[in-house]
């Protein structure tokens, strides 16, 4: 028994589709294949969700302030009709106009009916607030928290900030003058590929501000429960600040950070003797040399020396010197000098890739609403739609070919797979396409999320 009760309106002609012929047969289509979805795959984000817990939590700690009395659509059902559009690649509001009737979607946002309209998600949307952001944030941290098994020996928390270009005369709009336009400039912490922090900033301060105060919180939330953990912030020079140096100093914090090249650094005796060193390499052998040095540091703001990892390269025509600061011992399994610069600091250039998923492939650079707050709220949906996509990657595709495929690959190959649904009182079945070439990859994921 068919039921089209998620049949959506559709604005084209339903006989009025052909197309190029086959020999004497004509080809035509119409939109009216009444309970179908192109979105199948989606039912796998419901699964992660599910297991996670993560949009519920969501739902539970942030305030909904509507009367109860008059709610037809409960928060925690737009959060997840929005985030699980997200990642279906659905990025715009108007979208859910024609969505709100995707059986699929229906079924993943716990609805038997009509979805909300993209204006209700609009008014939900410019409802939130910083209370709003600060309470999604706890659950994001919360949930990296339980994907431990057990207290790991060490993490490593990446600090960055990149550019959000901004949609119009928005709050909180300033001129970049090193991305050279009008943006946003939102603070990012990753641990592994794992998102923590997704905090956005007007574009007209430093780069480094409020690192050191999140980092405090987030420090003192994981020792809460891995008070044995070794933490290491690991960032650009543009984090080289004295407040977070001091903090990170006092509380026992590692960091492995970028400083910036001065006249004094490449006149150090250790980097002009490691440089001549490496010109009368080249000279010999003809090839580029490349090595690292250390050496003790003060700038003229630091109360004390510090240790500095310098890199240096020489191809006969430029020396380019890169410096690191660090209070991380050689004692450590990647404290020598060449393994802290090359296997542990160039590492972070692994964060760079987690920011260009979460704002190319999920959308969290369509920061397009007027309101500051309401643009914050929006860097959470999608913030959420990319830890369901990474949980989905990391755990249930873990052992197959998309192992490390990026969320626009998971979404062409497992989610935008067509269905004809099939509901009765009992069961509700989806057909999905013979051909479909990931049968086994789906099949896989979804054993592992269904497993206890």
């Amino acid at each position: 028994m068919t039921n089209c009760k998620g049949k959506g309106k559709s604005n084209a002609r339903s006989e009025g589709l052909r197309f190029t012929g086959r020999g004497t047969r004509r080809i035509e289509a119409s939109f009216d294949g009444g309970a179908m979805t192109s979105d199948a795959g989606l039912l796998l984000i419901r699964e992660v969700d599910r297991k996670l817990g993560l949009t519920q939590a969501v739902a539970r700690a942030v305030e909904d302030g509507r009367q109860a009395g008059k709610i037809e659509h409960r928060l925690g059902s737009l959060i997840r009709q929005r985030v699980y559009a997200i990642c279906a690649g659905y990025e715009d509001l108007n979208d859910h106009d024609s969505l709100r009737h995707d059986r699929v979607l229906q079924l993943g946002a716990g609805r038997d009916g009509v979805l909300a309209s993209a204006a209700t998600l609009c008014r939900a949307e410019n409802r939130a607030d910083r209370a709003a952001a600060w309470a999604a944030h706890q659950v994001l941290v919360e949930q990296f928290l339980a994907s431990y098994a057990a207290p790991p020996e060490e993490i490593v928390l990446d600090f960055d900030a990149t550019d959000d270009p901004v949609h119009g005369q928005q709050e909180g709009r300033f001129f970049h003058g090193f991305y050279g336009h009008y943006c946003y400039l939102p603070l990012y912490v990753f641990c592994g590929e794992q998102l923590l922090v997704a905090y956005l900033r007007p574009s007209k301060i430093d780069g480094a501000r409020h690192a050191a105060a999140i980092l405090k919180l987030l420090v003192s939330r994981i020792r809460q429960d891995w008070p044995e953990t070794r933490i290491i912030i690991r960032a650009d020079s543009g984090f080289n600040r004295r407040a977070l140096l001091h903090y990170c100093e006092r509380a026992d914090v590692k960091y492995v950070i970028g400083l910036a090249r001065n006249a004094r650094l490449q006149r150090h005796e250790a980097v002009l003797g490691l440089t001549a060193t490496l010109q009368r390499r080249f000279q010999q052998r003809g090839i580029k040399q490349r090595a690292c040095t250390e050496f003790r540091y003060a700038a003229k703001s630091w109360p004390r020396r510090r240790r500095v990892v310098a890199r240096i390269e020489w191809d006969g025509a430029e020396n380019n010197p890169r410096f690191v600061i660090t209070n991380l011992s050689k004692q450590h399994p990647l404290g020598s000098t060449a393994d802290l610069y090359d296997r542990l600091y160039c590492a972070r250039g692994e964060m760079e890739n987690r920011i260009k998923e979460a704002q190319l492939g999920l959308f969290a650079d369509r920061t397009s609403c007027h309101r500051f707050a309401a643009n914050q709220w929006r860097l959470v949906l999608s913030s959420l739609a990319y830890v369901l996509m990474e949980r989905l990657r990391n755990t249930a595709l873990r052992h197959t070919d998309l192992a490390r495929a990026q969320a626009t690959t998971l979404r062409l190959k497992l989610i935008k797979i067509g269905a004809v649904l099939f509901e009765n009182t009992r069961r509700i079945t989806l057909r999905l396409p013979s051909a479909c070439p990931y049968q086994a990859a789906f099949t896989s994921a979804l054993s592992a999320l269904r497993s206890p």
